[in-house]
């Protein structure tokens, strides 16, 4: 099946377009359904069996560096110029005005008249490409050679709110799907016994937008994210309620199927019924795979300490870290892991701690995944890629802070067929700007889908009848980043 013929979605009527709605307030891709599901019987009505699962595995445009990705999301966007961009005119010009030959630029606090604040990291060459890291990050660092760390991104979002949606959609503004969403479109799964795309968020914060960030847009339902709950069951509503007895949810069950069949016989173009007859099949399968899948007492001790699981600091994100091993281990395909959600990232004041802070929880679980995945031989075939919504300013905010900085940040990837060891494009002398290679999030976008064998101008959905893509045509794949064959 190639993915270059484009899907529709014309023909919604205002009653389905409600379900959609439905869906993604929920939060989560199937969850909300698989109460409904969870003692269908296998033999039980399900879509007719012409009718291919839009989750099947799918052909792809070249040959494909990576089989799934791992996306590491900094709520609140790190400084780079803390982390993996040093620049000695910090210290140089510290206290001073940004000279006017930098420009100006829109801030989100209004203080790009601050004078200029030092870094207080002390930095080191690591690996054997020399790749310059802080000493906020002693345990990424050994793994510097894996690193192929981008230092010329920049977006157009300059909130959060905005920022983040562009990172996970392409776009600052709601309804466009999101970049899990695009691959699992384009490359479907390799097990569609759990999730193609799965979201997890550490902490007790809530990412801003939610859904949105993984929602499929106006592309079917089936495409979205599903959200992993931090407690008990890991998916919403896999139990089945304990006062409804098997058989009377089996024959309720068996009468949905015959209802859902029968409209839809009527609606052969109408692809959110039957995404909600795919997702009944879907939670019933996972009620047996879910649990084993994300069974972590199956691991043993010295793993867990490999993601810090032992230590307080680090278990909650070094626990999702492990989660999202143990799913692409079993060919699910994108995997969404967002640490300090709530923005906990946002250092407008008192950077020194909050930084200190976040990294710690971050970065030997970090470490620890990409170890992980190289002992067990699945480094190549995954993308791991690390980043926020934007960097941080060079000018202070409040003395001890720094401001949103959507012109100029970084990002890494590994695995997954990059070329790690070495650091890809610039920022000007101050890090405030992109100027060499630089890379806007669409690139970014277009970057994944090139490793995963994606030709991003020949992934297409049909929306309204106009193609639509996730660059919005404006993208190119950065394939300096891509490892020599």
């Amino acid at each position: 099946m190639s993915i270059e013929t484009s899907a529709s979605s014309n023909g919604f009527s205002p009653r389905l377009s409600s379900r959609r709605e439905m869906l993604l307030q929920c939060g989560g891709g199937f969850g909300s359904l698989a109460l409904a599901s969870l003692l269908q019987d296998t033999a039980s009505a399900g879509p007719s069996s012409e009718a291919p699962s839009p989750l099947a595995s799918k052909l792809v445009h070249h040959p494909a560096k990576a089989k799934s990705v791992i996306f590491l999301f900094m709520d609140g966007g790190p400084s780079h110029l803390d982390t993996f961009d040093p620049k000695p005119d910090l210290e140089r010009l510290a206290g001073k005005p940004i000279p006017e030959s930098f420009g100006r630029v829109l801030t989100a606090m209004g203080e790009f008249d601050s004078p200029i604040m030092p870094t207080q990291r002390k930095w080191a060459q690591h690996g054997e490409g020399g790749l310059w890291i802080s000493d906020w990050l002693p345990h990424t660092a050994k793994m510097a050679d894996e690193l192929a760390v981008i230092r010329s991104c920049w977006t157009n979002g300059i909130n959060h709110s905005g920022g983040i949606c562009q990172m996970n959609t392409g776009s600052q503004f709601a309804g466009r799907p999101s970049l899990g969403s695009w691959v699992t479109y384009g490359m479907g799964t390799e097990n569609e016994n759990l999730p193609a795309f799965v979201v997890i968020q550490e902490g007790k914060g809530r990412v801003i937008n939610g859904a949105r960030n993984w929602g499929a847009g106006f592309m079917p339902a089936i495409y979205q994210g599903t959200t992993m709950q931090r407690t008990g069951s890991p998916f919403t509503n896999l139990d089945r309620p304990k006062h409804v007895a098997g058989p009377q949810q089996r024959a309720a069950l068996d009468f949905l199927a015959d209802l859902n069949q029968a409209h839809a016989a009527e609606r052969s173009d109408n692809s959110e019924l039957e995404a909600r007859i795919r997702s009944f099949e879907l939670a019933y399968q996972m009620q047996s795979h879910a649990p084993d899948a994300v069974d972590l007492s199956q691991e043993t001790e010295q793993t867990k300490s490999m993601y810090g699981l032992d230590q307080k600091e680090t278990a909650d994100y070094g626990r999702q870290l492990l989660m999202a091993r143990r799913l692409v281990e079993r060919g699910v395909r994108f995997v969404q892991c967002y640490h300090g959600a709530g923005s906990k990232w946002d250092a407008h004041s008192k950077i020194e701690s909050n930084h200190t802070r976040m990294c710690r929880g971050m970065d030997l679980p970090v470490a620890g995944l990409i170890q992980d995945l190289k002992q067990r031989g699945l480094l190549d075939q995954t993308l791991i890629v690390w980043g926020g919504e934007f960097g941080r300013t060079p000018m202070s905010e409040k003395g001890d802070g720094r401001d949103h900085n959507p012109t100029g940040f970084s990002m890494w990837m590994a695995g997954g067929g990059v070329q790690g060891g070495q650091a890809y494009g610039t920022t000007d002398d101050l890090g405030l700007h992109a100027v060499e290679d630089r890379l806007h999030v669409h690139d970014i976008h277009s970057t994944i889908l090139h490793l995963m064998g994606i030709d991003h101008r020949k992934l297409i959905y049909l929306h309204k009848g106009r193609p639509e893509r996730i660059d919005q045509n404006e993208g190119r794949a950065y394939t300096k980043i891509v490892k020599p064959t």
